[in-house]
């Protein structure tokens, strides 16, 4: 099997709109994924009908399966992992190693290919944690910044880790690289587990006059709809300055409360909600945003879409497929 780009966790929701990017853009794609959390639904199944795209069930703890996929890709992009709070609670070891044990199997992978141009490394923001518990971080933040660890007997250390240990691996496995690494992208297809589609459900289902709970109100986050963080994704693949650099992907503005958002999310339901303050989430950072500069200089390009045009967007869609149908969301 072989194709133009391969995409792990090709299923899931950065997954999913970097293929149909690409397609567009005249590239053929390969997905892989098990499905774990990925899911099949219309969206899926609509753009599968496109001869360029093709989709294969594969564990990539499976050596020999990851092996099997080919000699024929140009760009590898490792999306697949086992993310997701519950998850790293409940199973902080197994997130720990498999993070790892997948990731060196696809390097495996990239270093077989014949004309390999780059190997693409989702990291996440998580990687900053340590630096803000125990010393001063700088937000907006760079990449730059000295990475630092959280106890290593903390469930939540693992995913971090198991991360940090991916870029340790991506930087020694001799195949040309970028690593980046989201800061709250959000959009259609995201699954449920996250702030923005979470209010958006407690929205839907609430009556006139309600009040929304909403946790850690007073903190602080900067959102990316998918749109521009898939753009931003292609523009790395294309752009050779981008070889061997580790890369925040998100935007920089507005750096909005969670309230905010909660507010906007009523607003594009167009109810009559209230909203009630509860206190922080455990271990939830006051303040989390990324430094584009560096991702900005590269690329020459930021994010279009607004907040309240994301969220609308986002709206939209679940309120379609999901809320309103009954739809599947990923897990």
């Amino acid at each position: 099997m072989s194709g133009q780009v391969l995409i792990t966790g090709g299923a899931g929701f950065i997954g999913y709109h970097l293929a149909k990017h690409l397609t567009a853009s005249g590239y053929g794609v390969c997905l892989v994924d098990n499905h774990t959390r990925g899911i099949i639904d219309d969206d899926l199944k609509q753009l599968l009908t496109q001869p360029e795209v093709m989709l294969t069930e594969i564990d990539l703890l499976d050596r020999d399966a990851v092996l099997d996929l080919g000699v024929g890709f140009k760009t590898i992009f490792h999306l697949g992992a086992i993310i997701g709070v519950k998850n790293v609670l409940a199973r902080p070891f197994d997130v720990l190693v498999d993070n790892v044990r997948m990731l060196e199997n696809i390097i495996a992978l990239a270093r077989q290919q014949q004309s390999l141009s780059r190997l693409l490394f989702a990291s996440t923001s998580e990687v900053y944690a340590g630096t803000l518990k125990y010393f001063d971080l700088t937000v907006p933040t760079p990449e730059n910044v000295a990475l630092a660890l959280t106890a290593l007997n903390e469930p939540r250390t693992s995913y971090m880790l198991s991360k940090i240990m991916g870029e340790a691996m991506v930087q020694q496995a001799g195949v040309p690289f970028t690593i980046f690494r989201p800061h709250n992208i959000y959009g259609p297809r995201m699954g449920m587990a996250h702030v923005i589609p979470e209010q958006l459900n407690k929205a839907f289902e609430a009556k006139s006059g309600d009040q929304l709970e909403v946790r850690s109100p007073d903190h602080t986050r900067v959102f990316c709809y998918i749109d521009d963080a898939v753009a931003m994704l292609h523009k790395m693949l294309t752009t050779e300055s981008c070889i061997g650099q580790t890369l925040n992907l998100g935007t920089e503005v507005p750096e909005v409360t969670i309230r905010e958002v909660v507010k906007t999310c009523i607003a594009a339901t167009d109810k009559n909600l209230g909203i009630n303050d509860l206190a922080p989430t455990p271990g939830s950072p006051v303040r989390r945003a990324p430094d584009m500069r560096l991702t900005k200089s590269l690329l020459n390009l930021e994010s279009k879409v607004s907040l309240d045009e994301g969220i609308t967007r986002t709206w939209n869609w679940y309120r379609k497929q999901v809320f309103e149908n009954g739809g599947p969301s990923a897990r």
